[in-house]
C-alpha cells in the first residue's frame, strides 16, 4: 500500500464516518441529508481511487476506475445540492438539471470515448483518457466556479450575521481545498504531472470538521466526542491494515476491537447526557413559556374583575341608597315584615358593596394602579371615628366594646387616611362578625420610639394554627369560618396587608387557637 492509496483510504473512511455522525445526530435536517449524499459520492470516489492505486491487477483496477468515475461525476451536482439546502435556495429545477447532466456523463464514462481503460503510471494504475474525456474536467471546473461564486456572494450579503459568515468562510476554504485537490487529479491525463494536490482533499475533511465544531455547521450536537472517537478508531484500523505478520495483525485487531468497544460506550454516554440536558432545557423553556402565559391570563383576569366590579358598583350603590331611604321613611312609613325585608336587602347590598370593593382593590394592587393620598392625621381620632360608625353593629351583636389608648404622647401619622380607615374598619368589622358573644378590646399605644401600635382583640372563634401563617394570603379562610360569616371571601386581610405594606408598616395576627379569640395588630411610623 503506497502513500497515495493510503491517503485515499483515509479520505474514504473519514468522510463516510463524519457524514454518518452528522446525519445520525440530526436526521430531520435537510442540510444533513444533503451532506450525507455528497459524502457518499465523495467516499465512493476516494474508495475507487484507493482501489485503482493499490491493486496489482489491471482488470481489478478498471473495475475500481468505473466506481471512481461515476462517483466523481455525481459529486459536483450533489455538492451543489448541499449548498442549495444550506442557503435554503428554492432551485429544484437547477438541481434536477445538474443531476441529469451527471447521469448522462456517468453513462458516457463507460464508453471508449471517455476512457480506453487504465495504464501503469507513477507506480500505480491510472486512467487512460479517451478522445472526449475533456468534457468531465470542464464540467467539474464549471461546477467549482459556480459553487465558489455562490459562497462568495452569500458571504458578502450576510455582513450582519457573524455566525453564518463564519460558516460560509469555513465552507469556502474547505471547498477550495477539495476542488483544488480534485482538479489536480486531471493533471496526469494532460500534463504528466503527479497529482500532489490530491493530498489537499484531506484538508477538505479537516475544515468541514472544524466548521461543525467551531461554527455549529450542520447542527451536529454531540459530534465532537464522536469525531474524536472515530479518529481514534481510524488510527487503530490503519495499524491493523499495515500489519504484515499474522501475530501483529492479531494483536492489532484485538486492540482495535477493544478501542471500538470503549469508543461506542463513550459516544452513547455523551449522547445520553446531551439528550438529558436538552430535555431539561426544553422543559425549562416550556415552563417559562407556561409561566408567561399564566401571567398573561392572570393579567386578563385582573382586568376582567376590575371591569366587572366597576359595572356592579353603580347598581349596588343605587339599591343600597334606595333601601336606606325606604328605611328612613323618605317614601312613606314602612312597618312590620316590609321593613324587615328592606333591612335585609340593605344589609345584603352593603355586604356586596364591600365585596365588590375588595375585588376592585385586589385588581388595582395586582396591576400596580392603587393610588395613595398621604396626609397627616391622628390615628386615635381615626379609630374613634370608625368605632362610632360601627357602634350600631356592635350593639346589635350585643358585644362589649372597650376603646383605650395610652394617655401619654400623640399618635400622628403621615398616611392615606381613607386607606387606613378602610383597614381599621375591616379589622373591627371582622372581630364583630367572628365574635358570637363576649367583647372586643381596641388599644392604641407606642410600641417603640416613633412607632404607633393599634391592636384589636376579641373573644371570638379564634384562628386555627395551620391557617395563621397563611391568613393574609388571597382567599384564605378558616375551615369553619363560613359558619359565622357566609359572605367572607378571604380578600379583606390580603388587601389590608398590601395597604399597610405600602405605608412601610406592619400588620399581623395572633391567636391561642380555635375558640380562644384573636388579636390583630397594625404598626405605623409616627411623625
Amino acid at each position: 500500500m503506497n502513500l497515495f492509496s493510503t491517503s485515499s483510504l483515509i479520505l474514504c473512511l473519514s468522510s463516510i464516518f463524519f457524514s454518518l455522525i452528522v446525519y445520525r445526530n440530526d436526521r430531520a435536517n435537510r442540510v444533513s441529508k444533503a451532506w450525507l449524499y455528497a459524502s457518499i459520492s465523495f467516499s465512493g470516489w476516494s474508495m475507487g481511487l484507493y482501489g485503482v492505486t493499490s491493486t496489482s491487477s489491471k482488470d481489478y483496477a478498471l473495475l475500481w476506475q468505473y466506481l471512481l468515475d461515476v462517483s466523481a461525476i455525481f459529486l459536483p451536482a450533489l455538492y451543489f445540492n448541499f449548498l442549495s439546502e444550506f442557503f435554503k435556495f428554492k432551485n429544484f429545477n437547477w438541481r434536477v438539471f445538474f443531476l441529469s447532466i451527471s447521469g448522462l456523463i456517468s453513462i458516457f464514462s463507460f464508453t471508449d470515448y471517455f476512457k480506453h481503460g487504465v495504464i501503469s503510471k507513477y507506480d500505480f494504475f491510472w486512467i487512460d483518457p479517451g478522445s472526449y474525456y475533456i468534457i468531465f474536467p470542464i464540467y467539474f471546473v464549471c461546477h467549482a466556479l459556480i459553487a465558489m461564486s455562490i459562497m462568495l456572494y452569500q458571504f458578502v450579503i450576510n455582513r450582519k450575521d457573524s455566525v453564518l459568515r463564519g460558516q460560509i468562510r469555513n465552507t469556502m476554504i474547505a471547498g477550495i481545498m477539495g476542488y483544488t485537490g480534485g482538479v489536480s487529479n486531471f493533471f496526469p491525463q494532460f500534463f504528466n504531472v503527479y497529482p500532489y494536490g490530491n493530498y489537499l482533499v484531506i484538508l477538505f475533511i479537516v475544515f468541514m470538521v472544524y466548521g461543525v465544531l467551531r461554527y455549529k455547521l450542520l447542527s451536529a450536537k454531540v459530534i465532537s466526542a464522536q469525531i474524536f472517537s472515530t479518529a481514534i478508531i481510524l488510527v487503530f484500523l490503519f495499524n491493523v491494515l499495515r500489519s504484515v505478520e499474522f501475530k501483529d495483525w492479531l494483536i492489532n485487531f484485538a486492540i482495535f476491537l477493544l478501542v471500538l468497544f470503549f469508543s461506542v460506550l463513550t459516544i452513547r454516554s455523551v449522547n445520553e447526557e446531551v439528550k438529558s440536558r436538552e430535555k431539561i432545557e426544553q422543559l425549562a423553556k416550556d415552563l417559562e413559556d407556561t409561566n408567561v402565559h399564566l401571567q398573561e391570563l392572570d393579567q386578563q383576569k385582573s382586568e376582567f374583575v376590575s371591569l366587572a366590579s366597576h359595572q356592579l358598583r353603580g347598581p349596588l350603590t343605587a339599591v343600597k341608597g334606595y333601601a336606606s331611604m325606604l328605611l328612613d321613611g323618605d317614601f312613606g312609613p314602612t312597618d312590620g315584615e316590609v321593613k324587615d325585608a328592606i333591612s335585609k336587602i340593605y344589609a345584603s347590598t352593603n355586604d356586596l358593596v364591600v365585596l365588590v370593593g375588595d375585588y376592585l382593590d385586589v385588581s388595582r394592587i395586582e396591576q400596580g394602579r392603587m393610588q395613595y393620598d398621604f396626609s397627616t392625621f391622628d390615628l386615635r381620632d381615626l379609630a374613634g371615628t370608625v368605632v362610632t360608625e360601627l357602634k350600631p353593629n356592635i350593639e346589635k351583636a350585643k358585644l362589649q366594646l372597650d376603646f383605650d389608648y395610652d394617655q401619654t404622647g400623640e399618635f400622628r401619622v403621615n398616611a392615606d387616611q381613607g386607606k387606613i380607615k378602610q383597614v381599621v374598619s375591616n379589622l373591627i368589622d371582622n372581630s364583630v362578625k367572628y365574635t358570637p358573644k363576649g367583647s372586643i378590646h381596641i388599644w392604641i399605644s407606642h410600641s417603640a420610639p416613633n412607632k404607633v401600635l393599634l391592636s384589636i382583640s376579641d373573644t371570638g372563634v379564634g384562628i386555627h394554627p395551620d391557617v395563621l401563617p397563611r391568613l393574609f394570603e388571597k382567599f384564605t379562610r378558616a375551615p369553619d369560618a363560613s359558619k359565622t360569616n357566609i359572605m367572607g371571601t378571604g380578600l379583606g386581610l390580603y388587601v389590608a396587608k398590601k395597604m399597610i405594606e405600602a405605608h412601610h408598616g406592619r400588620i399581623w395576627a395572633e391567636s391561642a387557637g380555635q375558640g380562644k379569640g384573636s388579636s390583630f395588630f397594625i404598626e405605623l411610623d409616627t411623625i
